[in-house]
């Protein structure tokens, strides 16, 4: 088949099967060349060469696209019942796109419509106590009768509780799953997905139908939760997991991020106050969550009517994060301070004389992108 009778999908697929190449510098290519271009041998010299930096495996996935595989990719999709949403298509969330690493497709059952929807993403323990469930439960309900779609990510505990919650209305609610769309994790939230689906809500993913449940693909999925929401709110969290991976993604991003206040005897509310103490909003009803968001479109969220518009996102207020898109996460000096056996926030702090925010920061960016691991007691550098 010639690269002209290809369609737009087939392309992005071949642009995300690029090795080694990150999402910021693939969009960048296609911004600056545009996505066939990218594929077309008449212009490979003029194109690719300009093009610095590209290793040869990356050049030969340029030159030569697994066209075999990405066809088995699309029957792939096809078979478990999901649709495949290109970085430029109208359905794309608007909202994603302005995080420093959006992927170029999303894997999706159910509702499209439901991406651009106003979003509040809501995370927390696996290990939930009955009260957390229950609060996440509530609260979720309410949000979802002012017309919040509830996004989570279909885990056990916190999330299962949000979904439910807003699956009693008919808001719809989304779920970012860290899997290919083919199987559902856990297994025991079959049920669940498949009620989130018929009642009009969305299961999405950036994997490919047959990627199967890995450690590192959680803070990816993570990243998309907060990216895809206006905010985070975090109803139960241990001081190391994955929803304060969530809550530090939606401070790099610009979102808003609110906690819930527990007993001081619950262990699962240490992380929920730690991030009281940073600043986040403490939460005790709906309204400390409405309130805080002033949209556009106040009738949508039944509003009070001397709400003010909702503040565009901006990239780059962070200056931790600005500093690490000027420059390859590869070379980013703070790297160096991370060491190949468990190394202690502070001491990671201690060997590169930055500010503790800074450093947290720029760790949460290494995490995603799979150069460090958080571990307990630290973070252990992976290449």
């Amino acid at each position: 088949m010639s690269n002209s009778s290809k369609n737009n999908i087939e392309y992005w697929l071949a642009l995300k099967l690029v090795p080694r190449l990150a999402i910021h510098q693939k969009i960048a290519l296609v911004e600056t060349f545009g996505l066939t271009a990218l594929f077309s041998f008449n212009d490979k010299s003029s194109v690719l060469t300009s093009a610095n930096g590209l290793s040869v495996k990356q050049l030969h996935a340029f030159y030569q696209p697994n066209w075999q595989q990405i066809a088995k990719i699309m029957l792939a999709s096809k078979a478990c019942h999901s649709d495949i949403i290109c970085f430029d298509d109208v359905c794309y969330p608007q909202i994603l796109k302005q995080i420093y690493d959006p992927p170029l497709l999303i894997f999706i059952q159910g509702n499209p419509l439901l991406l651009n929807a106003p979003q509040l993403a809501v995370v927390g323990s696996r290990s939930a106590s009955a009260g957390g469930r229950d609060t996440a439960f509530s609260l979720c309900q309410q949000l979802a009768k002012k017309n919040l779609v509830i996004t989570s990510g279909l885990a056990l505990g916190i999330d299962a509780a949000a979904h439910r919650g807003a699956l009693s209305e008919s808001t719809g609610t989304i779920a970012v799953v860290a899997t290919g769309l083919d199987q559902v994790y856990p297994a025991r939230h079959r049920t669940l997905a498949a009620q989130i689906i018929n009642s009009g809500g969305a299961i999405i993913s950036e994997f490919i139908p047959g990627t199967p449940a890995r450690a590192g693909h959680f803070p990816k999925r993570n990243r998309l939760i907060s990216g895809l929401s206006l905010g985070v709110l975090v109803v139960e969290a241990e001081l190391k997991s994955g929803s304060l991976i969530t809550a530090r993604c939606a401070l790099e991003q610009n979102r808003d991020v609110f906690a819930i206040p527990n007993s001081i005897k619950n262990p699962h509310a240490k992380g929920c106050h730690w991030l009281i103490k940073q600043g986040a909003k403490l939460v005790e009803h709906c309204a400390d969550i409405i309130d805080e968001f002033a949209f556009a479109d106040k009738a949508r969220l039944h509003l009070k009517s001397d709400a003010q518009p909702l503040k565009p996102v901006k990239q780059g207020t962070n200056k931790g994060v600005t500093e690490i898109k000027q420059k390859d996460l590869c070379n980013d000096a703070l790297l160096a301070s991370v060491g190949f056996e468990i190394t202690p926030v502070d001491k990671v702090v201690l060997r590169s004389e930055l500010p503790v925010e800074e450093v947290l920061t720029r760790l949460t960016m290494l995490e995603l992108s799979g150069l460090v691991t958080a571990v307990p007691g630290g973070y252990i550098r992976t290449q």
